[in-house]
């Protein structure tokens, strides 16, 4: 099964959802969607060019912030919704490009800690800034209505919308890691040297790569704005960021639907598991150190390796080539 058949056997189980609300809740799936993005944004860094970020929750942080906070002033304008979910995302891009600009100069653990500092000053801002509501965060962010047409505060419309968004996002991740430029990007991994020595200018192509990580993870931050109406401090902290890593390691790095899978694994434990209080995170640690220890490669990377090595056995050996003498 490729992955498009995959991806469309899971629209199809996502699109009965609404159907079946005893079996799982709606808000819960568009909370897994969300968060699915998120680590996809990540893994699209992290997996297919090789930086590790902690500043992801910076770019989910802002793009919530302005989509609620232009969604509460103008959520009743017919145009609200597209435009203040564009403008999150946008503003989610130009913070990329501002932390990305100065930490792709450097490499390994010293690019990591520049995120990480850069993303501890959005954390300040978020806290200064009166229009972020500080501390209480954006609360009450209405839903508003798509183009005046559809009443997105019905969960049910906002379900098919989330989905509709989850689709688009996830298919976009699909064609730029498949695409010229995605391949560029794996090659530069590999090998940054030697895709230099081809003409590559190898810290613009993960400037770029940068910014679309950010973009995506705005998307995703712009989605969670609207579902649960709130925007809080949990959104921009360092939480958030090493969150995001740890779903991105347990699906499996560099795989397409690991992010979701991790995302749906940590979701749904601290979903179902919120009646332990904080002894979910230790849950979740000692999950975390069951994957490191016995599937490195995360759960769907262990299953595709899986699949590689049943599939070697599976085909029939190759001819040996004869040998010259025989040949003649």
């Amino acid at each position: 099964m490729n992955a498009k058949t995959l991806f469309a056997a899971l629209l199809a189980l996502l699109l009965v959802v609404p159907l079946v609300p005893g079996l799982v809740y709606p808000i819960f799936v568009m909370k897994v969607m969300a968060y699915g993005l998120f680590a996809c944004a990540f893994n699209l860094l992290l997996g297919f060019t090789g930086l590790v970020s902690f500043a992801h929750a910076a770019f989910l942080g802002t793009a919530g912030y302005v989509t609620g906070a232009l969604m509460i002033r103008f959520g009743a304008h017919p145009l609200g919704v597209p435009v203040s979910f564009a403008a999150g995302v946008a503003a989610a891009a130009l913070v990329g490009f501002a932390i990305g600009g100065l930490a792709i100069r450097r490499r390994g653990i010293y690019f990591a800690m520049i995120t990480l500092a850069l993303s501890q000053i959005v954390y300040f801002l978020a806290v200064q800034f009166r229009w972020t509501g500080g501390e209480d965060g954006l609360q009450g962010i209405p839903r508003g209505t798509l183009l005046g047409l559809v009443d997105l505060s019905n969960d049910t419309a906002m379900y098919y919308l989330a989905l509709a968004l989850f689709a688009a996002g996830f298919l976009f991740i699909h064609r730029v890691v498949h695409s010229p430029f995605g391949q560029i990007l794996q090659a530069v991994r590999d090998n940054e040297a030697r895709a230099v020595s081809l003409g590559y200018d190898a810290s613009r192509f993960q400037l770029l790569a940068f910014v679309l990580s950010a973009a995506v993870a705005g998307y995703a931050g712009a989605l969670k704005a609207l579902v649960f109406g709130l925007v809080s401090l949990n959104d921009v902290s360092l939480h958030t960021s090493t969150e995001v890593v740890l779903m991105t390691l347990l699906g499996g790095v560099g795989t397409l639907f690991g992010p979701l899978v991790g995302a749906a694994l940590v979701v749904g434990l601290q979903n179902y598991l919120a009646t332990i209080g904080d002894l979910v995170t230790v849950v979740i640690g000692l999950i975390f150190i069951l994957c490191v220890s016995f599937f490195r490669r995360g759960v769907v990377g262990e299953w595709l390796h899986w699949r590689h090595r049943r599939a070697a056995r599976a085909a029939p050996p190759r001819p040996h080539p004869a040998p010259a003498a025989e040949a003649a």
